[in-house]
């Protein structure tokens, strides 16, 4: 890579929020690990850690941190922010305080002699030897955790972090100590579960028939290994009601494995929460795959459940739809009132030279188009049919007339006011694209061009 190459990636790097360059660093340190382009990893690393550290000191890459590597069990299951976690789910946040503790009250020896340990280590020390200090500071460490965890001592556990560290901590345990057994268990799913069927179904259920992942605190976590390797991870209840032989929510509930329900949910419903905050946040590039999402995952726990109304998981449930469907209701009720705005036919004594069409607002108001066009395909498990299938049709209507008379209007009319009509029609065609596809907006582009050039043979003509 040349050094005008090189500058110009450095700087794109300094670009991004430091939650990008962190994301990145985690993604290119995993290829490293698993031996994947380590040249474009290896540079690209270097030059993200002289941005994030400030300097060109300190460059030893992370995957060899104290602790990162005693935390790598967990990397499957962290997620971010501090906001409350489903089964099977730890915190990020959490990850540090616990260490802080470890070292300084919780397993002080074993820490420091892990760090010693790595300081020791060369990159020619056998990969045993740094797997063997590994293990033993993940056995020391969930010991400790225990213990504090496990002795009700409240005051001890809120000078290692806020409630929703030590809410984290018994999950963090649990894991350290099995490990090997979620290891093991990772090596035998199959990297990819387009349809979760029977054979997939019996096959699961075998590799987690294993003692050390059957316990109420990692059994979630094996679940949550097996929902990472599902198209749809909503399909993870057919584990549930293939192990209580029936679709009875009361019977499914009474199993272990009635926990796969209460996670699908949860899933749906955070996947409706960024829906929500999608829509409100007036960005709709992925509405379509998270309406989908819902769609699909409401309908299937519908669809393979027998779940009563007034359940848990019946109230859960009706709440993702209605919370949706008021979200959804409430956009799509403001588009037919954007385009008209944008379309209607002003008299030629309010526009002036100066009248333009803001193209912003075209894009925005093309995107919600698009937007009431995609809930139409999921309306009726949504309960937003009657709604979406009118506003539809009355935009419809109302843009393949306007468009229309549009067109008409550029073969007269002075020249400011002809200018105006012409974005209009640019709009409308943009539109005409969204509801009635290429062919339709293609159709009408050219009877623009023919008004336009009719209407300038007629002024030179005079």
């Amino acid at each position: 890579m040349g050094q005008t190459s090189t500058e110009r990636l450095r700087d794109y790097l300094a670009q991004l929020s430091p939650k990008a360059q962190a994301l990145l660093m985690r993604e290119f340190e995993r290829a490293l690990e698993r031996g994947e382009d380590t040249a474009v990893a290896t540079f690209v690393l270097e030059e993200l850690r002289k941005i994030v550290r400030g300097s060109d000191e300190d460059t030893t890459p992370r995957a060899e941190d104290p602790a990162r590597l005693l935390f790598r069990p967990l990397e499957p299951f962290l997620i971010e922010g501090s906001a409350a976690a489903r089964p099977g789910q730890i915190r990020r946040a959490s990850l540090m305080p616990v260490w802080q503790w470890l070292g300084r009250d919780g397993a002080p020896d074993a820490v420091r002699a892990f760090e010693a340990a790595l300081a020791q280590t060369s990159p020619a020390s056998p990969a045993s030897d740094l797997n063997r200090h590994v293990r033993q500071v993940q056995i020391a460490a969930a010991e400790a955790i225990e213990r504090i965890a496990g002795g009700g001592d409240h005051r001890a556990l809120s000078r290692i972090g806020p409630p929703s560290v030590t809410e984290d901590m018994a999950a963090m345990a649990a894991i350290l100590k099995a490990s090997e057994a979620l290891d093991t268990l990772n090596g035998r799913l199959p990297s990819f579960m387009r349809a979760f069927g029977e054979s997939q179904i019996a096959s699961i259920s075998a590799a987690l028939n294993v003692p050390s992942l059957q316990t109420r605190q990692l059994l979630p976590f094996a679940i949550s290994l097996v929902m990472s390797r599902l198209a749809a991870p909503w399909q993870i209840v057919r584990l549930a009601i293939s192990v209580a032989a029936s679709d009875d929510e009361l019977r499914v509930a009474g199993t272990p494995y009635g926990v796969a329900v209460t996670m699908a949910i949860h899933d749906l419903t955070r996947i409706g929460s960024n829906l929500r905050a999608d829509i409100k946040r007036g960005q709709f590039q992925n509405v379509s795959d998270h309406l989908k999402t819902v769609h699909d995952g409401v309908r299937g726990l519908r669809t393979e459940l027998d779940l009563r109304t007034d359940s848990t998981w019946g109230r859960q449930l009706a709440s993702i739809r209605v919370d949706i469907s008021n979200a959804l209701q409430s956009e799509i009720d403001s588009v037919p009132g954007r385009v008209r705005r944008l379309l209607r036919q002003r008299p030629e004594k309010d526009i002036s030279a100066h009248t333009r069409i803001d193209p912003l607002e075209v894009d925005e108001t093309a995107a919600l188009i698009d937007f009431v066009a995609v809930c139409r395909t999921y309306a009726s498990e949504l309960a937003i049919n009657e709604v979406t299938l009118r506003t539809f049709s009355d935009l419809q209507h109302y843009v393949e007339q306007s468009t229309e008379a549009l067109v008409e209007s550029l073969r007269g009319g002075d020249g400011k006011a002809r200018a105006f009509r012409q974005q209009q029609v640019k709009a409308a065609i943009r539109f005409c694209d969204v509801l009635f596809g290429h062919d339709y907006a293609s159709l009408m582009r050219r009877a623009a061009d023919q008004a336009l050039a009719g209407e300038r043979k007629s002024s030179r003509a005079g």
